[in-house]
C-alpha cells in the first residue's frame, strides 16, 4: 500500500532500501522519507520517474539537480514550480516543461518569459500561457497570432 511508508517507524523511513522500494512503486511517498534521504538525487530521481510532482518533497540539493528536475518536468510540467531558481532559468529545463504543459511558463524566470522560442512552445501547448509571457511578447503580432491559432478564435 502507498500509505505503508507513512506509518513505518522513523528508522525504516530513514532506510534507503525501504524508501527506494516504496518510491519505485509510488513516487509521492517520498514525502514520508527522512529529510536526509530526500536530499539524495538518486532516490529522488526514482520518485520523480513515477510521479513528477514528487519533486515538491525533495530536499534543496535534489531540487538543484538538473537531471532530477528534467525528469520531473517531463512527467509533470507543474514540477517546474518546485525546481531551484537556477533551473527555472535553464532554457532546456523550461522548454521540457512547457512542451509538457504550456502553463509551466508561469514558473520560468523573467528572462525566459521574454524568450520567443520558449513562449511560442508554451502557447502551442496552451494558448493561455500567453498571459505569462513578457509584455513585449504579448504585444508581438506573430506571437499573439500563434496563440489565437491554438484557440481557434
Amino acid at each position: 500500500s502507498r500509505r505503508a511508508l507513512q506509518y513505518a517507524c522513523t528508522t525504516l523511513r530513514a532506510s534507503r532500501e525501504v524508501v527506494l522500494e516504496a518510491v519505485k512503486r509510488q513516487g509521492d511517498v517520498l514525502k514520508f522519507a527522512s529529510s536526509n534521504l530526500r536530499e539524495g538525487a538518486d532516490l529522488v530521481l526514482e520518485a520523480v520517474r513515477q510521479h513528477g510532482l514528487a519533486l515538491q518533497y525533495a530536499g534543496k540539493a535534489a531540487r538543484c539537480d538538473r537531471v532530477v528536475v528534467l525528469e520531473a518536468v517531463k512527467q509533470s510540467s507543474t514540477a517546474l514550480r518546485y525546481a531551484s531558481s537556477d533551473l527555472r532559468g535553464d532554457k532546456e529545463v523550461v522548454l521540457a516543461a512547457v512542451k509538457q504543459g504550456g502553463g509551466a511558463l508561469q514558473h520560468a524566470t523573467v528572462p525566459l518569459r521574454c524568450d520567443r522560442e520558449v513562449v511560442i512552445e508554451a502557447i502551442q501547448q496552451n494558448c493561455m500561457a500567453l498571459q505569462y509571457a513578457s509584455a513585449e511578447l504579448r504585444s508581438d503580432r506573430e506571437v499573439v497570432i500563434e496563440a489565437v491559432k491554438q484557440n481557434g478564435f
